[in-house]
């Protein structure tokens, strides 16, 4: 779940009630909770470690309770510790401008110029309208879902489904000579509300900017362990896991709920319309475009020359320099506010405002995840409380930590945002990991992954929140369906980063 929030849903008044009693909870709960900690004897922490553990308790429940909004929980905790004297400010703040974050502050920026241009659009209904995919239902829900998977690697999950949900009613209105509000209602309406909701977050796993779990794994990483992750390497490993959660979640949607009928040409008339409604490529769409295939080719130009010359070659070692990958992302989306789309009008891709509209919650949690994570290594909380999880689990090889990893990121992520989820689990695996002797690599990617896959609750992520929202999925349908598909998904994660990260050198 993305710290988007959850009043976006109409949720029913059981629901409000219980988020309510939820917040009004955490809000006396993590005070005492700090309280408890701060005052409890614990031999085995240092005083830093010990005022750094009370601060976390506090954050985590406040994170989990939403008793704040969560971007301001994570600004408190920060904020604390330098108060506590656990870090200076200047050392905890650094935080917030971590290359990585400067990553995606680009990605938002591109991924709002798509949107507000329109070009996301066009894409997906250019998909809808080849011959190859009109005509057929089971044709149009695979190119549909897979339209939603590929625009959420590089968009919010949020915004990716909220753009396609429409459009995925009036496929249905046509494809069954329904108002398509009806149609949602049918169940193979329920199904292809399911795959807009699963599929954003899927497709969220196959690059670095997709997800923000992604990046707390590469930064953390880069931190801890001085590994640097390219973002083509990482697409090596999740593009595989992405296209298996997919294919899976195909083959399960159309067993579950199937259309009424293979053929949909009855549908071709709507997606005509809506085609015909895109009018020809604007100045705004080409320059949106631009910017986009700028950051993407200089993105995985360094990995394509990793593979072909090596990481020690000059030229790789001066590119990887000169284009880092936040650089990148600023550069590309700084590319927005010099192309112009009415040069007399001094009128460009993207206005400053539009620019503002982007999720600067979901910013200031990954700088405050950030600091957390730096402060619990540095006092060395972190390897106490991995030194504690590996004796009371018992987990002490690669395998049962990784597969602990991924258990303890699927809990969290179906009650708390998949961010805070990612920045409360990471750190500590990698300590459980280090002390255990083993890679803290895969653990590391197997909880940012898992963090991603929440699909049982309308509150475990924003597209399911707004699926369910419309009032066309069945609270039980998205439990029953989402438990299966958390099932088969903690698994694939757990085979594919015991297995992927070997095959690129980094286990």
């Amino acid at each position: 779940m993305s710290i988007a929030t959850k009043q976006e849903a109409n949720i029913s008044q059981a629901e409000e009630k219980f988020e309510r009693m939820r917040k009004t909870i955490g809000f006396f709960l993590a005070p005492a909770l700090f309280l408890l900690v701060y005052f409890m004897p614990i031999p085995s922490l240092t005083p830093e470690s010990h005022k750094l553990a009370a601060v976390f308790v506090l954050t985590v429940t406040l994170w989990v309770t939403e008793a704040v909004p969560i971007p301001i929980a994570a600004l408190l905790g920060p904020v604390l510790t330098v108060i506590l004297g656990v870090a200076g400010a200047k050392e905890v703040f650094a935080a917030y401008s971590n290359p990585t974050i400067m990553l995606f502050l680009g990605g938002f920026i591109l991924a709002e110029a798509m949107a507000v241009q329109g070009l996301d659009r066009r894409f997906a209904i250019g998909i809808l309208y080849l011959n190859m995919v009109k005509g057929n239902a089971f044709r149009i829900l695979f190119a549909f879902g897979g339209i939603i998977t590929f625009l959420s690697m590089w968009l919010s999950n949020t915004a990716t489904a909220a753009m396609m949900y429409p459009i995925g009613l009036g496929v249905l209105g046509a494809l069954m000579n329904l108002k398509k509000e009806a149609a949602g209602h049918t169940k193979f309406g329920t199904g292809m509300m399911l795959m807009v909701a699963y599929t954003a977050s899927i497709g969220g796993l196959g690059t670095p900017i997709g997800s923000p779990p992604n990046l707390i794994a590469l930064a953390s990483i880069e931190t801890i362990l001085g590994v640097k992750i390219p973002f083509v390497t990482w697409m090596i490993m999740t593009v595989p896991i992405v296209v298996v959660m997919f294919l899976f979640l195909y083959f399960y949607i159309s067993k579950l709920y199937p259309p009424p009928q293979k053929n949909s040409s009855s549908s071709n008339d709507y997606i005509m319309e809506q085609k015909k409604d895109l009018g020809s490529w604007t100045r705004g769409q080409a320059n949106a475009l631009i910017a986009f295939l700028v950051a993407v080719t200089l993105w995985v130009y360094p990995g394509i020359l990793a593979i072909v010359a090596g990481k020690d070659s000059s030229q790789y070692v001066w590119f990887s320099k000169i284009f880092p990958e936040s650089i990148v992302a600023i550069f590309a989306a700084c590319l927005l506010f010099v192309l112009p789309t009415n040069w007399k009008k001094r009128e460009f891709t993207l206005t400053a405002k539009q620019a503002m509209n982007i999720d600067w919650g979901t910013l200031l949690l990954f700088g405050g995840g950030i600091a957390m994570g730096n402060l619990m290594f540095k006092t060395g909380l972190a390897e106490v409380i991995g030194t504690t999880l590996v004796s009371l689990t018992g987990a002490s090889t690669l395998l049962t930590i990784t597969a602990l990893a991924i258990l303890l990121s699927m809990v969290l992520t179906e009650t708390t945002s998949n961010t805070a989820a990612a920045t409360m689990v990471v750190p500590i695996v990698i300590a459980i990991a280090t002390q255990a002797g083993v890679s803290p690599i895969p653990p590391a990617l197997g909880a940012a992954l898992m963090a991603s896959m929440a699909f049982m609750l309308p509150v475990s992520t924003p597209p399911n929140a707004i699926v369910y929202g419309s009032g066309l999925v069945p609270i039980t349908q998205m439990i029953k369906t989402g438990f299966w598909l958390d099932v088969f998904a903690y698994f694939v994660i757990l085979a594919g980063v015991m297995i992927l990260p070997a095959l690129v050198g980094l286990a």
